[in-house]
């Protein structure tokens, strides 16, 4: 049997490139600190760019070769599934799975040998992931959106106290939900506001005697 070299010699680049842009995403969320990290998204980018090799190999000159690499998305979709979790009252790991999901389209376009398109690609998503942070946080400094529990004597007097202070720390709110509890009434709020203003909301429920408890 054969060797066929420039196969291998092609196939490798392929792979070598797909390790690179994959390494370069995945160090940033491992620098972020992200419950998908480096080795993982070089693995995704790795794993779409041999199915898109063995799609191509497979699907011959006349062959359908996307067959295999229209599942990578399939695939793909489970994996950013995963990454996705609730943490109390807000919803994390959208940005992670997002990132999974193009690192598979840029693993696939190593595949067909895109490599300009895919380094390009990839600086985008960098451009999106560590520029764009700093409109982001500006973004929040002014229109930052909360979730408060307040617990307190089930005293409609007070639940309307705690409405109008929201109010006069130039904050807008939805209450989401009520629940009570023997003598207690806890109400979820949704509070949209500058996070400056947030933050002195926060003391004033710290520092008002007729709140039993509260979370953000």
């Amino acid at each position: 049997m054969s060797v066929e070299y420039d196969f291998i010699y092609e196939n490798s680049i392929k792979l070598g490139v797909s390790l690179l842009l994959g390494a370069i995403m995945g160090a940033e969320r491992e620098y972020k600190g992200r419950n998908i990290g480096f080795r993982t998204i070089i693995l995704i980018t790795l794993g779409s760019t041999l199915f898109t090799i063995i799609s191509v190999v497979m699907g011959g000159a006349d062959g359908d070769r996307t067959r295999i690499a229209s599942n990578i998305v399939t695939g793909v979709g489970f994996l950013g599934a995963g990454a996705i979790f609730r943490d109390g009252f807000s919803v994390k790991g959208v940005t992670t799975a997002s990132l999974i999901w193009i690192s598979a389209a840029i693993g696939m376009a190593c595949g067909v040998a895109e490599y300009e398109f895919a380094v390009m690609v990839t600086g985008t998503v960098l451009l999106v992931l560590v520029g764009f942070s700093g409109i982001q946080r500006f973004v929040d400094r002014y229109n930052k959106e909360m979730v408060y529990r307040i617990t307190f004597l089930n005293d409609l007097t007070i639940k309307a106290e705690i409405e109008k202070q929201i109010k006069n720390h130039k904050l807008k709110f939805d209450a989401i939900s009520h629940a009570k509890n023997e003598n207690q009434l806890t109400v979820l709020y949704e509070v949209r506001g500058s996070e400056a203003n947030h933050h002195i909301f926060v003391d004033y429920l710290s520092l008002e005697n007729r709140i039993a408890q509260f979370s953000v």
